[in-house]
């Protein structure tokens, strides 16, 4: 079919960003979503007050540099504000690290499966694709990905906890990556989900970071803060980088609304990090009971667990919980689950011991 309009022919390299579908109706049955990876807490007190005292004046524009936002991360970091970088949540930082870095005749490498929104920025950008499989326990193939490493390569994105996976980057495994990598190639670590991490030997990006330039952390307020509606993150870059990701993030992206629950969440992080060891815990329980039915589950450091099934019974699974009115996120190669309520979860438990028995 011919085309009406001058269009980008890239676009024709990749669908849409598909985001988790919603529950279904099933009588009888309260709805649950467990397929975004949303935080299934009530907001934490203050924060709805904050966002409503904040945005009493809908006609002005936000602060276009959230600086007291950013100079508030930066003293929880204990680094300058001028290597902060706000943003409409982790996606947005790496939309602009692509757009810093990308361009036709360059590379990216990432492991692959990952954050599905990795191939469609480098295709957004005319990039050469070069993802890696991860190894069969779930992690990244670091060997892999620097065997994809050349002259053409400009970035590489990292996630930890992995996404859907669930594996966290462990220290030694990005030492000695990062010792291998040109240092001129810049290599983003997606931590959108770091606070679940309860691994001992799991990254600690904010080290990491201080250890090496061309490491730029990607974070969010919208996991463990539970702020996803309102879509604010930030990124921790060497101060060149950050100046040049500030070029290219849309001009009054992140709104006062969420300048105003960012920060607020922020001064109570002590709370925000007890609820994700709790959510951690709740996860960690529901991992060992699909181990304990005899499914292939990969070690578990975000706030959702991978389920690794062939696309077939994966279609199954995720009909199966749509019937008991619980949205779940399958993806190639299993289905993903959010932790969510404890009814929520134990109907999945239900679905699961079915599928164990047959």
């Amino acid at each position: 079919m011919s085309k009406r309009f001058l269009l980008r022919d890239a676009l024709t390299q990749f669908p849409p960003y598909k985001p988790g579908k919603p529950p279904s109706d099933a009588p009888g049955l309260a709805p649950y979503k467990l397929s975004s990876n949303e935080n299934h807490f009530a907001p934490l007190p203050g924060i709805t007050e904050a966002v409503a005292a904040a945005t009493q004046v809908p006609a002005a524009y936000p602060d276009p540099k959230s600086a007291k936002l950013v100079a508030e991360i930066a003293a929880y970091l204990d680094v300058d504000p001028s290597e902060v970088v706000p943003g409409a949540g982790a996606s947005e930082i790496l939309s602009a690290l692509t757009n810093i870095t990308l361009e036709a005749g360059t590379s990216v490498v990432y492991p692959w499966p990952s954050f599905e929104m990795y191939p469609i920025l480098a295709s957004a950008r005319g990039a050469e694709k070069r993802a890696v499989p991860l190894l069969p326990d779930g992690r990244h193939d670091f060997a892999g990905m620097l065997a994809e490493i050349d002259d053409t390569t400009r970035l590489v994105l990292l996630c930890s906890p992995n996404n859907p996976t669930g594996p966290s980057v462990r220290t030694s495994e990005l030492d000695g990556f990062m010792a291998e990598v040109p240092a001129g190639v810049i290599v983003a670590l997606d931590e959108a989900y770091w606070e679940f991490a309860t691994d001992a030997e799991a990254v600690d990006g904010l080290a990491a970071f201080r250890k090496y330039d061309n490491l730029v952390l990607a974070r969010t307020f919208s996991k463990a803060h539970g702020l996803a509606g309102l879509r604010v993150g930030y990124g921790v870059a060497d101060a060149e980088i950050a100046t040049a990701l500030r070029q290219v993030v849309a001009p009054f992206s992140v709104t006062t609304g969420a300048q105003a629950a960012a920060s607020e969440s922020l001064a109570r992080v002590g709370e925000v990090l007890v609820r994700a060891k709790e959510v951690a815990a709740t996860r960690d329980r529901f991992a060992a009971d699909l181990r304990d039915l005899g499914f292939d589950v990969p070690d578990a450091q975000g706030n959702y667990v991978w389920i690794a099934l062939d696309d077939e019974a994966a279609a199954a699974f995720e009909d199966a919980c749509a019937a008991q009115a619980v949205a779940i996120r399958r993806l190639s190669g299993g289905v993903r689950v959010s932790i969510g309520a404890d009814e929520a979860l134990d109907r999945v438990r239900a679905v699961a011991r079915e599928f164990a028995a047959r």
